[in-house]
């Protein structure tokens, strides 16, 4: 694998493992997340970090959509983060945790082989 794409990968990886420790031992609740502006900019923040990093391997490799389907809509989810802040839903953030980033991580470990 290009060592730039591994790279891109583990800041991925790494990035999913920030927002998991967000929730530390605890049952995450979508009401407390919605109260915790700093957990909330946090999350939001690595999200950015994997759509960057999606964006990159995508210019690098095109042929990497195969591999993650979803690489795209991540890449649009950076961007409506970055330039359309004001209409950031919690309710699409927490969908995006609870239902899409659990299958995102399983994908990188797998072609990571951690």
């Amino acid at each position: 694998m290009d060592e730039r794409i591994e790279k891109w990968l583990y800041d991925i990886h790494f990035s999913i493992q920030e927002i998991e420790s967000y929730f530390p031992a605890e049952e995450k609740n979508f009401f407390d997340y919605r109260k915790n502006s700093m957990r909330k900019r946090a999350v939001e923040r690595h999200l950015e970090i994997i759509g960057e990093a999606f964006n990159r391997i995508l210019k690098r490799d095109p042929s990497f959509e195969d591999k993650i389907k979803t690489a795209r809509s991540i890449v649009g989810l950076r961007n409506q983060v970055i330039h359309a802040y004001d209409n950031i839903s919690d309710e699409n953030i927490w969908s995006i945790l609870i239902n899409h980033l659990p299958k995102l991580k399983a994908d990188i470990k797998e072609l990571l082989a951690v």
